[in-house]
């Protein structure tokens, strides 16, 4: 067996930082994650490949060199970082079967160590299948692709559009991430914002994105004892643990409009921007303009970043309509990482429980909300007047 991954860093940078802060809050806490496959395929063949590779997982340590690069991010604090130093995943903490027919991979156990696989699992997951069940699919091809996407970026670059990398979990290759990074890096440096993958951030010296995921405020719908609080909650501690940096509110763990009730005055002047990761952009632009309005607030000084399954010509279109009255960048993710011409996996590990209670995501796209109670679900929409 040939390790995916070899270096803990090889994930999103809000991996990182959301377990920082678990660790000062919410140390014991537990938590169950579930896989969720959006694509109609057959997973399950690639279960013992999957199995060996997240047990492959428990080899890994931070070396004394990627320990000092996060410290050099100023974003670290000390006490995390000398616990980071003997951290170990711990495989059994995963447990990867086949349910119905279909691969079913559950993590469970306390929320300070397994928030980690959720990126390498879903990096497995996504280089095994491009490997084994895409034989049309080349690096060649997505050069090929990438040369004519940089292209149409060149004919565009005066228009001060920037975007980052997102593209980790649904990858074709490693090896494919970091040559994409090289080029664009090479030929449209002044446009490419940086990645989120830490490890190519430092390997190749790019600024590394990203501040939080929907399981923060998933969690905390059972961490309070008022469900109607738990959005407020989780953005006052996420302000607590980061006060002056990593400020960007993900809008739609219970949808945008039941986030902007609770993103009160306080709130919206503190936090530095916003981010939309499902539903129509251009709505959830212009109701966010429209809040920062009601609020006295002016948008020029705020940032909106965009990353909701995006494509230059989308992202571009997006940017024209806002660069006069917000800041905006773009986390664009399988397109990049995945456009070798095959058919990528859209897949998700996400929250359900959290210490034995359930939690949901009320999504503003269709097909993206996921819970496994109905009944909480039920109470979570009405908490949040979400019809």
């Amino acid at each position: 067996m040939t390790p995916i991954i070899t270096s803990l860093l090889d994930t999103d940078f809000y991996k990182f930082t959301m377990q920082q802060a678990i660790f000062h809050h919410y140390p014991n806490t537990l938590i169950e994650a579930r896989f969720h496959c959006r694509s109609d395929v057959d997973l399950s063949w690639l279960q013992t490949e999957v199995r060996d590779q997240v047990e492959h997982l428990s080899e890994l340590t931070l070396t004394k060199d990627e320990i000092q690069w996060l410290k050099s991010l100023g974003v670290f604090q000390l006490d995390y970082l000398e616990w980071l130093k003997e951290f170990r995943l711990n495989p059994k903490q995963v447990v990867v079967s086949v349910s119905d027919g279909q691969l079913s991979i559950r993590v469970k156990g306390p929320w300070l160590e397994t928030t980690l696989f959720e990126i390498y699992i879903l990096t497995i997951i996504s280089e095994l299948y491009s490997q084994k069940a895409q034989p049309k699919a080349s690096i060649e091809q997505g050069s090929l692709r990438l040369h004519l996407k940089l292209e149409q970026l060149k004919n565009q670059q005066h228009l001060g559009f920037q975007f980052s990398d997102f593209g980790t979990r649904r990858r074709y290759s490693k090896a494919w991430h970091k040559q994409l990074l090289e080029i664009i890096k090479q030929q449209t440096s002044e446009s490419l914002a940086g990645t989120s993958n830490m490890w190519l951030a430092k390997e190749l010296n790019l600024n590394v994105t990203g501040t939080m995921g929907h399981e923060w405020l998933q969690a905390h719908q059972a961490l309070v004892k008022d469900l109607s609080q738990s959005q407020k909650q989780a953005l006052r501690v996420w302000l607590h643990e980061y006060p002056n940096k990593l400020s960007i509110a993900l809008t739609d763990t219970i949808g945008m409009k039941a986030f902007l009730r609770d993103f009160d005055g306080q709130l919206s002047d503190t936090y530095q921007g916003l981010r939309q990761d499902s539903g129509d952009p251009i709505w959830w632009g212009e109701l966010a303009l429209s809040h920062y309005q009601s609020q006295g607030i002016d948008a020029k000084s705020k940032t909106f970043v965009f990353s909701d399954s995006l494509n230059f010509e989308k992202a571009l279109n997006i940017h024209q309509q806002f660069k006069a009255r917000v800041n905006t960048q773009f986390g664009i993710g399988t397109w990049l990482t995945n456009d070798v011409g095959g058919q990528p996996l859209n897949m998700v590990l996400k929250l359900v429980s959290c210490n034995g209670k359930p939690v949901a995501k009320i999504s503003d796209a269709q097909g993206k909300t996921m819970s496994i109670d109905s009944h909480f679900l039920q109470s979570l929409k009405l908490a949040f007047g979400v019809s």
